[in-house]
């Protein structure tokens, strides 16, 4: 029991119950249902490119161009939405699917086949699908008017009183838990991540595996851009700029260790929940919204210290052990 609430999970799930908790005592209707679900409803986005990000990440990689990838997408999508407004919606949403995977096989396969450090290239690539998106639209705005009724209402529709976003950020989590518990290339991508020697000698080909995990971030990435600019209602050079920092940061605090290898569907989501709800948390008890970037920073580090901490206890455990032997 004791070694279950040690759980990065667990302790994370009852800071956000205290945050939730605290705010309530002021404003009652912080804790609501109706509130909590929109939170929720509010934090899909994030929640998805977390979780995507994550396999990345548990690789020993990182994908730095998540948000650039989703700005060039949404962008695209919505000046095809523009200019042919009658194609359906399920369509558009396939053409960004398409997109985003491969604008990310685009850097999986710079990491995989040239060697390209993962932080180089993407960094790169940030700069490069920014661009893009800028020489696509020369640098016009897709805005409302130009969108279709379709297009803009299909996330806000509600299905058993649920909005579809949350529908799709539902669905995507599960997705995930299938992918990493029960799939042989999801296994693979955290054996790479605990230690990528072994996994050569194991038969896993590390420069593939990571080549997939590149992969699955773009084509999360490339649905985000949907829901981002369908979302916002507006397409532009600016759309999510910075937020990779934001997406990361979901990642650290829920526990993904940048180091590769540990990691879990459900500290990605807590990651961005707790993201999400210090967002909303903050102008209701009247404090500045800028201060979410000292909060948030501060949790970074707190969560790099436990994560630390966690993998040299781990180390001296196995080293007690072996020298029981």
């Amino acid at each position: 029991m004791i070694a279950w609430f040690k759980k990065r999970e667990v302790l994370l799930a009852a800071g956000l119950a205290l945050l939730v908790a605290a705010v309530a005592t002021r404003f009652p209707a912080f804790a609501s249902p109706q509130n909590l679900g929109q939170a929720f409803n509010d934090t899909a986005i994030l929640i998805i490119l977390a979780l995507a990000q994550m396999v990345v990440i548990l690789t020993r990689s990182i994908d730095l161009s998540t948000a650039a990838n989703l700005c060039f997408t949404g962008m695209a999508v919505a000046m095809l939405n523009a200019a042919h407004p009658e194609l359906p919606t399920f369509l558009i949403i396939a053409v960004a699917l398409v997109w985003g995977l491969a604008l990310g096989a685009f850097n999986g396969l710079l990491v995989w086949k040239i060697g390209i450090p993962p932080i180089v290239v993407t960094l790169g690539t940030l700069t490069i699908y920014r661009g893009l998106t800028f020489v696509l639209s020369g640098g016009a705005w897709v805005n409302a008017d130009k969108m279709s009724a379709g297009f803009v209402q299909f996330q806000r529709e509600s299905l058993l009183g649920i909005p579809v976003l949350s529908w799709i950020a539902l669905l995507v989590i599960a997705l995930f838990v299938v992918f990493l518990r029960s799939t042989k290339p999801g296994r693979e991508i955290y054996a790479v991540g605990v230690n990528p020697t072994a996994a050569v000698y194991a038969g896993i080909d590390v420069g593939r595996t990571k080549f997939t995990a590149f992969c699955i971030s773009g084509l999360f990435s490339g649905l985000a851009g949907y829901l981002w600019v369908s979302r916002y209602v507006i397409a532009s050079v600016e759309v999510a700029n910075g937020y990779e920092l934001n997406v990361i940061a979901a990642c650290v605090i829920g526990g993904i260790s940048i180091a590769g290898g540990v990691g879990s569907v459900a500290g990605a989501v807590l990651g961005a929940l707790f993201l999400g709800l210090v967002g909303l948390a903050l102008p209701v008890i009247n404090v500045s919204p800028f201060w979410q970037l000292a909060i948030s920073g501060a949790a970074i580090l707190l969560a790099i210290i436990l994560n630390a901490r966690g993998e040299k206890a781990t180390g001296r455990l196995i080293l007690k052990k072996a020298q029981s032997l």
